[in-house]
């Protein structure tokens, strides 16, 4: 997927809330680095389009809150042979 870097940090923005993915489901999609989709879409996103950015920054807040959880299953899973 061949996109300019402002035009990808929008996709990626509107990927995030049309899914609610983390950081690293979007990396995992569009195939870049979890750093390259941190920076398009806390530092790039908000240059281009503010409103954007602070609907993808309720996203990523309410995965940061819930990452715990997450943990906690992933690890219930591996010590029970899943």
């Amino acid at each position: 997927m061949n996109y300019t870097v402002d035009n990808r940090a929008i996709i990626l923005g509107e990927y995030i809330i049309n899914t609610g993915a983390t950081v690293r489901a979007a990396a995992k999609v569009f195939k870049i680095s979890k750093s390259t989709v941190h920076k398009d879409v806390t530092q790039r996103l908000k240059r281009e389009q503010p409103q954007l950015y602070l609907q993808v920054k309720k996203v990523l807040e309410k995965n940061k809150s819930e990452r715990h959880i997450r943990g906690g299953l992933a690890t219930k899973r591996k010590y029970k042979g899943e």
